[in-house]
């Protein structure tokens, strides 16, 4: 069986690659001309680029090749679809049926286009499953006292905006809210928090009560460590089973180098 792999920007689409490669498995690659990087051409034997609204020749090009399953890794950003890109018939037609354009329902609309023609977009850690976080403590350092209170109460704020289709990043200090992620991404949340009030800062990170895992997958990486030391954070909760860490290894031991604390929740522990 030939799947398809729908590739967005970051390294998220390269890592699916190397999964899926390492059991065996090729991938037909659709690219987005605005978001993925050029160097999935030497990383991919069958890569073909699409623009933002190129829906149909997206379908074409996995019809053509007898895809019948396909994975979608890589943010491609919710202002993108906003930036003037000239959709096709396909994605015209979807979009006017849409009751909403927020993520689940613009991703969730292509998701059905898919299907119509027989393509089922699946898991899109199907081939990464070890890079999903695990429960508990990850560094060496626990939550102190006032973290473990900055967690729990960002999680209640933070299942609220995730239920909502807001963004997946809310930002606590002393058990006030300092930020919440919209269509900026985590990274320039906490950027936003850090300007805000430098220091003493605890991330918290969710999926959404109903994650769909197929897309729209919580992601964090050493970018994101790297954010939170400039920001003045010190304290990372993400949920565990269903947030993926890019580079483990190498984000732990910058996280233990500067004293931060990651901590993998589950999700039936969240505040309801």
């Amino acid at each position: 069986m030939l799947y398809g792999l729908i590739a967005g920007n970051g390294r998220f689409p390269f890592l699916v690659l190397n999964g899926a490669r390492s059991q065996g498995v090729d991938l037909c690659v659709v690219a987005i001309k605005e978001e993925t990087d050029r160097d999935i051409e030497q990383a991919a034997h069958d890569v073909t680029w699409v623009g933002i609204g190129q829906l149909g020749k997206m379908i074409s090009c996995f019809k053509d090749r007898g895809v019948t399953k396909a994975v979608m890794a890589g943010q491609v950003k919710h202002v993108q679809i906003f930036s003037g890109a000239i959709p096709d018939v396909r994605m015209v037609k979807m979009l006017w049926n849409l009751p909403r354009r927020n993520t689940d329902a613009l991703i969730g609309g292509v998701a059905a286009e898919l299907a119509k023609e027989g393509i089922e977009l699946i898991d899109s850690t199907y081939f990464i499953p070890d890079h999903l976080a695990a429960e508990g403590t990850l560094t060496k350092r626990k939550p102190n006292e006032l973290e473990s209170e900055n967690i729990k109460y960002g999680l209640h704020i933070a299942d609220e905006i995730a239920r909502l289709d807001l963004g997946q990043t809310i930002v606590i200090r002393s058990k006030a809210c300092v930020a919440i992620e919209a269509m900026e991404g985590t990274d320039a949340t906490i950027r936003r928090a850090g300007e805000l009030a430098n220091g003493k800062l605890t991330v918290v990170k969710v999926a959404k009560p109903d994650q769909d895992m197929r897309f729209d997958v919580p992601v964090v990486g050493v970018p994101t460590i790297r954010t939170m030391i400039d920001a003045g954070a010190t304290c990372l909760s993400i949920t565990s089973g269903k947030t993926l860490m890019f580079d483990r290894e190498e984000l732990l031991a910058l996280a233990n180098a500067n004293k931060i604390c990651v901590v993998g929740t589950p999700r039936e522990t969240n505040p309801a």
